[in-house]
């Protein structure tokens, strides 16, 4: 078909299918996934990358943020492995797998499939996806360990290989795979729903293009581009000139106790912002170090958050300079573990990113939220059923009080769109029972806005034998207050075998405490943090609280200065206890 011309009408129709497209890959994935954690928690991405350099055209709104940024890079770095022959160069129906952190990527559970699009003879882009696979082998059951001090403790690293060849499963990369990982049997499932997410994709950018013509759709694409850039560079200038500078913190690495801290210096110049991590912590002894593409990731993700009105394409990037952090945590190399990349220190990063342009944007930026995935592992066998399980767990959290209003409750971690797999899918799939599921009342940080609520859950193990680990964060403190407003609450666990407290010496992380029916094990996610000084909080606001449960009398006196009596406020009492404060 020949091409048609470029008006802001057809520009937008395509700038819609190809979100659609993606939107579709998407769906198709979680659909037609095996494991509770794609197929009901959503912890998967798919989109649309140039066939030049890999940069992104299109993304799924309902994938994973951080996974954008991070699949640019891999599909970057594999076409550039293919020019410099170290990757065997792509036929039509090939299929790329590849999970190796150091080759743009998070850790190793998030598997990534690549499949070049082909039009003509010639690639004309490259369609990429990636999905949390439940187990990758590794030292303990779920890829999880949080005592690791090398890369190989934590499972199975693949670099790109084709585990589909001209659109076959080849048998030796899947064995090899299957060998090496647990419950093997049934990664089948998700290897061909994520397969399938991107020939659905293949399909959709086919009729797009037989419709609008392969020379439309390119200047359509380099458009969309250029305007991202530009609404990007017009929100950066509504900032003022300047330095910003936050610090945030890990609590610990699991191996050493003591917290890591991010220090960023954002520059405000021109329309470009440019982020400093250079003050940050050293590489670490344990798995919480970000490899390079998960620390940009992390930038673009909270820009995403502050200015959501910017299109996801590579032109919404341009603006954004984040200068290498070499010689930090943030900027891991082989073999650093890494476990802890994706999930917990890339919302650090983003916390630092909104405490730093809070300053700039108090209208736009909010506290800190919960900023954890939650991560709890559980691997066993079930005597009933006569296999092996894995159980993934991830859980919301509070988000951070704003100008607009109070934080959203156990809203999704910072990072993306997954959530809770639903109580009911779990305790089907494992031998497990919840006996508490439950928002986390009072745990939202004070403020004139205050901080949404966490979850508070706990899991009993039914029957047969089982190990548990967890890396989470923001156990040692909670996501930061901003404006006056106090920090929300922080992470807890607390696993009871034979009735006696057990509580990590890392707070928030362990892994292989071995547990037998009727142990269990609770969990109580953090709050977001408060927004202004909680003494300038709606005392009628307050009141509502109260009648909801969320604080007792005495907590509202004490956070807010709000004195209620039966479900209202005394107006004289408050007046004095606020102006005594004052």
């Amino acid at each position: 078909m020949t091409s048609i011309s470029l008006d802001a009408i057809t520009l937008s129709v395509i700038q819609a299918a190809l979100q659609q497209t993606c939107d579709e890959m998407d769906l198709a994935f979680s659909r037609a996934a095996f494991s509770p954690v794609i197929a009901e928690a959503n912890d998967r991405s798919d989109g649309i990358y140039s066939a030049l350099d890999g940069s992104l055209i299109a993304q799924g709104g309902q994938g994973l943020p951080v996974f954008v940024g991070v699949m640019q890079y891999s599909t970057r770095t594999i076409i550039e492995m293919i020019a410099a022959g170290r990757c065997l160069p792509p036929e039509d129906g090939d299929i790329y797998i590849v999970n190796d952190p150091y080759l743009g990527g998070t850790h190793l559970m998030d598997v990534r499939f690549l499949m070049p699009v082909y039009r003509g003879g010639e690639i004309f882009c490259w369609l990429s996806n990636t999905g949390h696979w439940p187990d990758i082998g590794g030292a303990v059951p779920g890829g999880f360990s949080a005592s690791a001090t090398a890369v190989e403790q934590e499972g199975l690293r693949l670099p790109p290989v084709k585990l589909f060849k001209k659109g076959r499963l080849d048998p030796e990369i899947y064995a090899i795979i299957t060998s090496n990982i647990r419950v093997a049997d049934q990664r089948i499932g998700d290897i061909k729903a994520q397969a399938a997410a991107l020939h659905v994709g293949r399909e959709r950018l086919f009729q797009i293009l037989d419709r609008y013509g392969d020379e439309t759709v390119v200047r359509a694409i380099a458009e969309l581009s250029r305007r991202a850039a530009e609404q990007m560079r017009a929100n950066i200038a509504r900032i003022p000139d300047g330095i910003y500078r936050s610090t945030a913190f890990v609590d610990s690495d699991g191996v050493v106790d003591r917290p890591l801290t991010i220090a960023l210096a954002v520059e405000k110049a021109g329309g470009t912002l440019t982020f400093d991590f250079s003050g940050s912590s050293p590489p670490c002894a344990g798995p919480m170090n970000s490899v390079l593409a998960t620390t940009l990731s992390s930038v673009y993700l909270a820009m995403r958050h502050i200015f959501p009105d910017v299109p996801m394409s590579a032109g919404a990037f341009e603006p954004l300079v984040v200068r290498r952090p070499e010689g930090t945590f943030l900027d891991a190399k082989y073999p650093r573990p890494v476990s802890g990349c994706a999930a917990e220190v890339s919302q650090r990063i983003a916390e630092a990113v909104f405490a730093a342009l809070v300053q700039a944007l108090p209208e736009e930026v909010t506290a800190a939220p919960a900023g954890s995935s939650g991560n709890f592992a559980l691997g066993g066998h079930d005597p009933a059923r006569g296999r092996d399980f894995v159980m993934y767990q991830i859980s919301g959290g509070g988000y951070g009080g704003h100008a607009g209003g109070d934080g959203l409750t156990n809203g999704c971690s910072t990072i993306g769109i997954s959530k809770s797999p639903p109580v009911e899918i779990m305790e089907q799939a494992f031998p497990l029972l919840y006996r508490h599921y439950a928002l986390r009342e009072g745990s939202g940080g004070a403020g004139e806005k205050r901080g949404g609520f966490g979850l508070a859950y706990e899991v009993e193990l039914l029957r047969g034998e089982a190990r548990a680990s967890f890396v989470m964060d923001h156990g040692r403190v909670g996501p930061q207050g901003v404006l006056g407003g106090k920090d929300g609450a922080v992470n807890t666990v607390t696993v009871w075998r034979d009735g006696i407290a057990h509580v990590p010496l890392h707070l928030s992380k362990e892994q292989d405490i071995p547990l037998k029916a009727g142990d269990r094990v609770s969990v109580g996610t953090p709050g977001g943090g408060g927004f202004g000084d909680p003494f300038r909080r709606d005392p009628q606001a307050v009141v509502a609280d109260i009648s909801l449960g969320y604080y007792s009398e005495n907590q509202a006196e004490t956070l807010f200065g709000v004195v209620a009596r039966d479900g209202r406020v005394d107006a004289e009492a408050t007046a004095r206890l606020r102006s005594d404060r004052g």
